[in-house]
């Protein structure tokens, strides 16, 4: 057993992170109808610096990112603002509308729209599998949002389409911030890297709430105890172990690998969504998550 897991570390991590995210995206649903998801976002982050900062100050003696320069601090903070800010603003108010499940099978898109944004901002290379993958993905996430058109319509969305467009929209702020992170990360530590991302997330929903007067809701928020126990298991699951596991999985074996394991989380996701949320999954739904998924393996592999 010590061998095997041993010999592969990489995946057993990926898998691991595919499995904490679950649990984030469950967790900030649940507490997203609760208490709205705008303050999930901001006190998820908080307390994400937190965890973070304490990693950091186990590993290398100081709880806030240090070394990095003028030019990585503008495009990590930059990419905080999309990946953050703009991103997961989208993606979680996604939860509210259509729930966990079906968001984070749309945000299966995200790996292929990363390498779109690759293409353009970075200039590497798109390949035909670049675009097969993502047709193959869109066409799995197609499988399940459509239904069969009533009289008069040619298409039949089977789930609000504001909330397929608002879970779209963070799979893009995602594959953007991502590849943001790329250009400004370049030989840098990815956990203080994150840091400067969080951080930079945390001031952009600060001066948002300025402006909208939200900061109200984050205070009542912070009164309800139910719903502060699933952030703290949210920020727990994902910024904290997520991330961590997520760098293991890449130091101990391919991206590509590490990228498609934890790309599984939609069809992770349905067991929980059925148990826990009681939700009906068709076998239409279930085909459906796997082909988006097989879309991510076409896209790191061929």
């Amino acid at each position: 057993m010590a061998n095997f897991i041993n010999s592969h570390m990489g995946e057993l991590a990926a898998l691991v992170t595919a499995i904490c995210w679950t649990f984030t995206s469950l967790s900030f649903e649940s507490a997203g109808k609760k208490v709205g998801s705008m303050s999930v976002n901001i006190i998820r982050l908080v307390m994400a610096i937190g965890l973070l900062g304490t990693l950091q100050y186990v590993r290398f003696g100081y709880f806030f990112p240090q070394g990095a320069d003028a030019y990585q601090w503008f495009w990590l903070s930059v990419s905080g603002l999309v990946g953050f800010v703009i991103g997961d603003m989208l993606l979680f108010q996604a939860f509210v509308v259509v729930g966990a499940r079906i968001s984070m099978l749309v945000m299966s898109l995200s790996p292929p729209l990363a390498a779109f944004f690759g293409w353009i901002i970075l200039g590497e290379q798109l390949t035909m599998a670049h675009v097969a993958g993502m047709i193959v993905t869109m066409t799995g996430i197609s499988l399940v949002i459509l239904g069969k058109p009533q009289k008069g319509k040619r298409i039949q969305v089977k789930y609000p389409v504001k909330g397929i467009l608002l879970a779209f929209g963070g799979a893009a702020g995602q594959g953007m911030g991502l590849v943001l992170s790329k250009l400004g990360m370049g030989d840098y530590d990815p956990a203080s890297a994150t840091i400067i991302r969080v951080l930079a997330g945390t001031v952009g929903f600060t001066i948002l709430f300025v402006f909208t007067g939200h900061w109200p809701k984050v205070i009542k928020a912070l009164s309800y105890g139910a719903a502060m126990l699933r952030i703290g298991i949210g920020a727990f699951f994902g910024p904290f172990l997520g991330v961590s596991f997520s760098l293991l999985a890449i130091k101990y074996t391919t991206t590509g690998v590490a990228s498609t394991i934890m790309s599984i989380v939609p069809v992770l996701i349905i067991p929980p969504a059925i148990l826990i949320f009681k939700e009906k999954v068709s076998l239409k739904e279930l085909i459906g998550a796997l082909i988006a998924v097989l879309g991510v393996v076409v896209l790191f592999w061929f």
